[in-house]
């Protein structure tokens, strides 16, 4: 054991009085109040790889687990691992800088990765400012870090920034070894699952789309590189988590699932399988990409909770931002997801540096709308933000639009795009938005639809929650 290359997969704590980081597989960075975890899917991906390849591999989320800073360096200490890999986003990098000075500083000898997408955008920047040994461009962090030990091991010389397109088979990857990648720290605490424990995987990386201007992870997937895993490979990873760990709901991350005849033929294996009976299937999802027929087979297959890409309620917006949906379209397509009793869910934004007051209200206007229909069931407002390497950066530095160059601001905590609508003014706006569709309708209807015991404790979590996300847009003092 002592001889095999060990590998630190690692999520150092970040601690801030603004809260927690939701980090991991988080396509917009927030310090949230909510204490909402994601599973990291591809990292959970490359620790599976890994162990299959005879590597040892220390699972090391301590954002996950909530340990001190000070305890989770004793115990990387302790490990002393030959490298460290951590995934870093924007509003963080510079508090992953001075990490990662530390840990040189302690382990000299340990190599130390830097992955994630402002890494990928901006991947000299982390070189010149701290120890990090290499940064690794690209979304495929399971074959990359698998090649990285590999070239380590026979002590090759490497460049620091390594770049790998990503374009690798996906069905090439084993099952997700749940186990070794403590899936039980993250199988509760998220308010994308009802039914409880949950879990996350992800059917492609990552959107079939994958234009968004403002999509962080258009970086690390352009929609010219999405793949899929097979039908067959998707079910197993559901079957595995039904059968070896009582999973009750799944959360399909794919930036949108794919659809066709692939989601044909995924529903009818869930119902020859009667996987249907034992799973509920949630998943991120495009208007316009599903037809009816769609909708009801998803319905038959299990399919619960449905998210959707709204971001603005304004034509030109939509346009700009090459979201590509129409907006006419919207309330019919919730009404026929709502008649075969799935959970629609909208996302939307604030603070595009077009928008004036009354486009932003015209978006507040329409949400409202839609939840006074009984259309959609749930809803996540933030203040837009443009992230190195997104076409929305590029635009705003192009047209000197962004009103800081400290990357720590970049947290949705605050705007950091210029606007005729005031940092206050958006922040009122995010909670108007979530105000606003607390009517007594959607009370009647939130109460109407308990049905269980699970129903009613969802449903008293989400109210928690709901009260703790609205401290995140706090005015400033």
């Amino acid at each position: 054991m002592k001889n095999k290359f060990s590998i630190s997969i690692s999520y150092p704590p970040l601690e801030s009085t603004k809260g927690s980081a939701f980090l991991s597989q988080n396509r917009q960075f927030q310090w949230s109040n909510t204490g909402n975890i994601i599973y990291p899917v591809i990292l959970a991906s490359a620790a599976t790889l890994l162990k299959k390849n005879d590597c040892q591999v220390f699972w090391d989320d301590a954002i996950a687990e909530k340990i001190s800073y000070q305890k989770w360096l004793s115990r990387l200490i302790k490990n002393n691992p030959n490298l460290v890999v951590i995934e870093t986003k924007t509003p963080v990098v510079k508090k992953h800088w001075q990490i990662i000075n530390e840990i040189k500083q302690k382990l000299p000898n340990t190599k130390i990765a830097l992955i994630g997408d402002h890494v990928t955008a901006l991947p000299k920047e982390s070189i010149d400012n701290c120890l990090v040994d290499y940064v690794l461009t690209g979304g495929d962090y399971d074959f990359m870090i698998l090649n990285l030990v590999d070239q380590l091991s026979k002590n090759t010389k490497l460049d620091k920034i390594i770049n790998t397109p990503p374009t690798h088979r996906l069905d090439a990857l084993p099952i997700i070894d749940r186990d070794l990648t403590k899936w039980h720290l993250y199988s509760k605490n998220n308010t994308n699952y009802k039914y409880k424990p949950g879990a996350y995987i992800m059917s492609g990386r990552d959107c079939w789309w994958g234009r968004c201007t403002f999509c962080s992870w258009t970086t690390l997937f352009p929609g010219k590189n999405y793949r899929r895993f097979s039908v067959s490979h998707t079910i197993k990873e559901i079957k595995n988590l039904t059968e070896n760990y009582g999973v009750k709901e799944v959360f399909d991350d794919a930036g949108t699932l794919p659809v066709g005849d692939w989601l044909q033929k995924l529903c009818q294996k869930l119902i020859d399988t009667g996987l249907n009976r034992k799973v509920k299937i949630s998943c991120n999802m495009r208007f316009g990409a599903l037809s009816e027929k769609d909708y009801k087979l998803m319905a038959q297959a299990g399919f619960r909770f449905i998210l959707y890409g709204l971001e603005s309620a304004n034509p030109e917006t939509i346009k700009k931002i090459n979201k590509n949906i129409n907006l006419k379209n919207i309330p019919k397509e919730l009404k026929i997801a709502k008649k075969y009793g799935l959970e629609p869910h909208i996302t939307i934004m604030i603070g595009y540096p077009w928008e004036t007051k009354k486009d932003a209200q015209n978006t507040l206007n329409f949400a409202k709308k839609l939840f006074r229909q009984g259309v959609v069931d749930s809803m996540q407002a933030t203040i837009v933000i443009p992230y190195p390497g997104t076409s929305l950066f590029d635009y705003c530095q192009k047209n000197d639009l962004l009103s800081t160059s400290d990357w720590e601001n970049f947290d949705m905590r605050q705007p950091v795009i210029k606007s005729s609508i005031s940092p206050d003014e958006q922040k009122i706006i995010v909670q108007s938005l979530f105000k606003g569709i607390i009517t007594p309708k959607f009370i009647i209807n939130k109460i109407k639809s308990i049905k269980s015991f699970s129903d009613l404790k969802f449903l008293l979590g989400y109210t928690y929650k709901f009260f703790q996300k609205l401290k995140d847009f706090k005015k400033s003092k």
